[in-house]
């Protein structure tokens, strides 16, 4: 643990910054702790820093230490109805670099238009619910979906991803997928983890496949199921510039509930 102290500018209640773990820095004032900062790698690899502080001096030495201290690039995530985080982020010289909208999902489907019974995947198709899939196939089609995606929009255009995943493997628990199958490959999958709410982390289809109903009929199957279970609604987040998804959502009865504002330095 490195207690030496880094104090950045001179007063009267001078405010010092001391890093108390390899990720974790505390900002002081008469021994009294005034503000947290704290610094973790994404599953992408990337890093990010969050800052919780009592007044604008103790953050903006945090935000100065931890910008001194840390590698480039760093990310940080915003509420954007969060004025005064926002602006703390620009003075400490972070930019906006996308905007990811929050959708509050309904799952009745007298209200989403996605009847199970009638929202079919195309002839040949099947959807697996969740913790029947095979577990290779499901990799295999998450890893070729995520290639995909990288060689196209990148795959940092797609939905925030803030669980941990085992290294070289992007699925977390393979029980929360429902899968859309052929008799010998899977063509598309949804992702729905439960804690307090549900929320779809990741609807999306193989390139080759897409335009035939299938990202509807994983809808209609994961909403139509979250309904038996007795949930209104589900969380559902977008990135602005994915227009195709908004629309989808929106056409669902979707209603837009927030945003948040991913920041980079």
């Amino acid at each position: 643990m490195n207690t030496t102290p880094f104090t950045s500018g001179l007063s009267e209640n001078a405010v010092t910054i001391t890093r108390v773990a390899k990720s974790q820095w505390h900002a002081l004032d008469d021994d009294l702790v005034v503000g947290r900062g704290h610094a973790h790698h994404r599953p992408d690899g990337r890093l990010f820093v969050s800052i919780d502080a009592w007044h604008d001096v103790a953050f903006d030495r945090l935000a100065e230490a931890m910008t001194k201290t840390l590698p480039a690039p760093l990310y940080t995530v915003v509420d954007e109805a969060d004025a005064e985080l926002t602006a703390g982020w620009r003075r400490a010289g972070f930019t906006i670099r996308r905007r990811e909208w929050e959708y509050a999902v309904p799952t009745d489907p007298l209200v989403t238009g996605l009847d199970e019974a009638r929202v079919l995947p195309p002839a040949g198709v099947t959807i697996l619910p969740a913790g029947q899939a095979d577990e290779r196939l499901l990799r295999a089609v998450d890893r070729a979906i995520r290639d995909e995606v990288e060689a196209s929009v990148g795959w940092q255009s797609m939905p925030a991803e803030v669980i941990p995943f085992p290294e070289g493997d992007t699925i977390v628990d393979p029980s929360k997928y429902a899968v859309a199958a052929t008799s010998d490959r899977y063509l598309g999958l949804i992702r729905v983890v439960t804690v307090k709410q549900p929320r779809i982390g990741l609807v999306a289809v193989r390139a080759g496949e897409q335009r035939r109903g299938i990202r509807r009929a994983l809808l209609a199957h994961a909403l139509g199921t979250l309904h038996r279970s007795g949930f209104a609604s589900a969380w559902a987040e977008v990135q602005e510039s994915n227009r195709a998804a908004s629309v989808l959502f929106e056409g669902i009865g979707a209603q837009a509930a927030g945003s948040n504002l991913e920041l980079v330095r």
